[in-house]
């Protein structure tokens, strides 16, 4: 069995989990009670993706898909630090 049949045999089971996972991560993005459950759900959904871009990195041999994916990546975290310092003092700043 090739290396890339395996690809594609576990792609057959990956993909369908993520757009799972997607799906409850944006229900929970748009029907969440709260604003940390709004922006969990949106952190989820990034770091999902990132994670997802980087897999089609490595299979297409592309270094474009990865630097997105580590661009996207810390985007998120970048989202997570502005959004925490926000909800604890209510203000953004230096």
């Amino acid at each position: 069995m090739s290396l890339e049949s395996q690809f594609f045999l576990l792609m057959k089971f990956v993909i369908p989990l993520y757009l799972l996972a997607f799906i409850i991560y944006a229900i929970r993005a748009f029907k969440g009670p709260t604003i940390v459950d709004i922006i969990l759900a949106v952190d989820c959904m990034s770091f999902d993706i990132a994670a997802f871009m980087a897999i089609l990195a490595v299979y297409f041999k592309s270094a474009f898909l990865i630097s997105a994916a580590i661009t996207l990546a810390l985007w998120a975290y970048l989202l997570d630090i502005y959004i925490a310092k926000h909800l604890v003092s209510r203000e953004v700043g230096a």
